[in-house]
């Protein structure tokens, strides 16, 4: 991936623990990397087709000088949040904020941190089979886009299946959709789960009724397993009612374990339940 670099920004803050740093304020700089597609802008000469680095760099002082945080630390993720959600043609981004001045009574150059953050791209099936159920699926949608750091790219039609598993119930609506967050697979958990909690979801019986259900499916290519979340959900290739509206949006999506594509495994269920 292309990018530009905004070297060794001088900026003036008021960050840090002590009080002395909040009133008197001291120097910062900052580096960004900013990750970017450039080929268009270097093929036809438009600053339109690039980013805009003086616009950038006023974004960057602006957080610097009118901010005020304990640490470092959340300076630098301040600033790339704001950069990712200001310029559209960000993909990725690199912050070194940079203390000359840290209290810290040894001879130092600087004390500084470093972080990257971007954008993601995941996949979420939702299913409803309690009260008002395209309202529910309607309602997972709704409060996604209305997050700041995240936005919701692709919806497939909503499709009536039966439930799965041996609780007797009644049918369910399923959807599939594709989002773009900055949120980490356990923050985007913890979101989903609100709303979850929001659409009024009472977890009484396994594989039961639900007013509404959000599965994270895939986040990037990440394989990640701990005592509160599997990506990517392990039930993927048995659940018809996951891989065929996914099919619909991420047709040649390939699965980072089983290194299949979405469309293949749905063949392959369909094809077993077919004998």
């Amino acid at each position: 991936m292309d990018y530009i670099i905004i070297d060794n920004l001088e900026t003036f803050g008021y960050h840090g623990v002590f009080e002395e740093e909040a009133f008197l304020g001291q120097k910062f700089l900052v580096t960004a990397k900013l990750f970017l597609d450039t080929r268009k802008a270097g093929m036809t000469d438009n600053l339109k087709e690039s980013l805009d680095y003086g616009e950038a760099c006023q974004v960057i002082r602006k957080i610097v000088e009118t901010e005020r945080y304990m640490l470092i630390e959340r300076l630098a993720e301040a600033i790339a949040s704001k950069l990712l959600l200001t310029f559209s043609q960000l993909h990725e981004v690199e912050i070194t904020v940079k203390k000359p001045w840290a209290p810290i009574h040894i001879s130092v150059d600087t004390v500084s941190v470093t972080i990257r953050r971007g954008w993601h791209k995941v996949y979420l099936s939702i299913g409803s089979n309690m009260g008002d159920r395209e309202g529910y699926l309607d309602l997972a949608i709704d409060q996604l886009n209305a997050l700041p750091d995240t936005k919701v790219t692709a919806v497939s039609d909503y499709l009536e299946t039966k439930p799965y598993g041996n609780v007797e119930q009644d049918d369910f609506l399923n959807g599939a959709l594709e989002i773009e967050t900055l949120k980490t697979p356990k923050e985007l958990l913890e979101t989903t789960l609100g709303i979850e909690k929001e659409a009024h979801r009472e977890r009484l019986v396994h594989w039961g009724p639900r007013t509404l259900d959000i599965d994270i499916l895939f986040y990037d290519d990440l394989i990640l397993m701990d005592e509160k979340l599997t990506i990517p959900h392990v039930e993927i290739p048995k659940r018809d009612f996951v891989l065929e509206p996914l099919s619909a949006i991420a047709p040649y999506y390939m699965h980072p374990v089983y290194h299949k594509s979405v469309i293949q495994m749905l063949g392959e269920l369909q094809k077993k339940d077919e004998t």
